[in-house]
């Protein structure tokens, strides 16, 4: 397979069926596609996604639920690669599954919080204090990150203590109010959690800042930024990068691998300027290179807020936008679209659920050919580092594509 460069899209959150492990997760039956493809057809207007089916997208839901999804057109033909992938990791976070696809699962056992009132050990919150010298803090539960300021935004610009939350996955989120508290002091508390976090093996701090002045219209607001702690080996990129590869990072990338193996960094936030500076970084990234982006409105702003109508939306939008990048593809590029976890609309409670997620392979003039059922997402790192030349990985095999 002659490739130079590697686009790489991440519809963070897209799950297409229950993992074979879900029911220890409690996800047994959670299906992001289908259940969102479920209620557009009981809406009277089947979900529409033309151009991701056109590269199996269909097809690696069949082979991974044993059904179409409801309602939606199944092509004709199929233009591209396709697999389902099922996850090894322990975790069904964001960290996780990239760290994975990029070649290092995540085999231990992230810290979590108990869902509990004061999840947060009073030894942690002390030792907070006494190195940012803040006077207390707020909320300290399980939360979704839009009830919570909400419900302590108001108590938080009175008092100046910060918001402490976290979730079903293993992070510690700080929400604070961008203009009172202040962002750069915002992201200095985040930087000392995140060096006490460390020994609790605790994956993500994420800082939630919001603006707004009274509960009823507080809003959070573009300048999130994630404190992740960094891969325990290399990874594929890592391992390119010392290979005199380039790899170009776009929305959360560099945070998600904590700012290892990324040559240049692209803050945006927003689906329309993710795709802007996709195709902006396609017409100038060199050959031995990759362009990485993470589309995580479907996952922020739809799967954890548990609706579906927005995030089928968002789907068939993504969808619409993909042949201009298609056609800005050279003739040696090698486009992949995946998944990093699920994030069923339409299922209990508001955290992540453990699917498997599509794999679409697409190069011009590819052989279309189903790869079945992948047993880890590293099966993308070692196709990447077998494309490459770079030293292969424990985990995970090369998909097999011809022209």
């Amino acid at each position: 397979m002659n490739t130079q460069r590697i686009i790489l899209l991440i519809l963070d959150s897209f799950g297409i069926g229950s993992a074979a492990d879900a029911y220890g997760y409690g996800d047994e039956g959670a299906d992001t596609l289908g259940h969102i493809a479920d209620y557009f057809t009981q809406q009277g207007t089947p979900l529409a996604l033309p151009n991701m089916s056109s590269l199996g997208l269909l097809h690696a839901y069949h082979t991974s639920t044993g059904k179409y999804p409801k309602g939606m057109k199944i092509p004709a033909q199929v233009h591209a690669a396709y697999a389902c992938a099922e996850e090894i990791s322990s975790g069904k976070d964001t960290t996780s599954g990239h760290w994975e696809m990029m070649g290092v699962p995540a085999l231990w056992v992230w810290g979590y919080f108990p869902d509990i009132p004061d999840c947060f050990p009073q030894d942690l919150l002390d030792e907070i204090m006494a190195k940012s010298g803040i006077s207390g803090s707020l909320g300290n539960c399980h939360a979704s990150g839009t009830e919570i300021i909400t419900r302590f935004g108001e108590e938080h610009m009175r008092t100046g203590k910060p918001i402490f939350y976290t979730s079903a996955d293993s992070v510690f989120q700080i929400a604070c109010h961008e203009e009172s508290f202040g962002l750069d002091r915002l992201y200095q508390l985040c930087e000392i959690c995140r060096d006490l976090l460390d020994e609790l093996e605790i994956g993500r701090v994420i800082a939630r800042p919001f603006i707004g002045d009274s509960a009823g219209n507080f809003q959070r607001t573009e300048n999130r930024h994630d404190y992740a702690a960094p891969p325990p080996e290399p990874t594929v990129l890592q391992k390119f990068i010392e290979a005199q590869g380039k790899v170009i990072g776009i929305g959360k990338v560099g945070d998600i691998f904590a700012h290892t193996g990324i040559s240049e960094e692209i803050r945006a936030s927003g689906h329309p300027a993710l795709w802007q500076e996709t195709l902006a970084a396609m017409e100038r990234a060199p050959e031995r290179s990759i362009v990485m982006t993470n589309f995580v409105d479907f996952d922020a702003l739809y799967g954890h807020r548990r609706d579906p109508q927005g995030y089928g939306d968002a789907l068939e939008e993504f969808d619409q936008k993909l042949p201009e990048l298609i056609e800005n593809m050279q003739d040696h590029d090698l486009l992949i679209l995946t998944a990093d976890h699920g994030n069923d609309p339409t299922w209990k409670g508001t955290d992540h659920t453990r699917e498997n997620v599509p794999t679409l392979i697409y190069q011009k003039g590819i052989a279309p050919v189903n790869l079945g059922k992948r047993e880890t997402f590293a099966d993308i790192a070692q196709t990447i580092a077998d494309i490459f030349h770079l030293p292969p990985f424990e985990h995970g095999s090369c998909f097999k594509i011809s022209h």
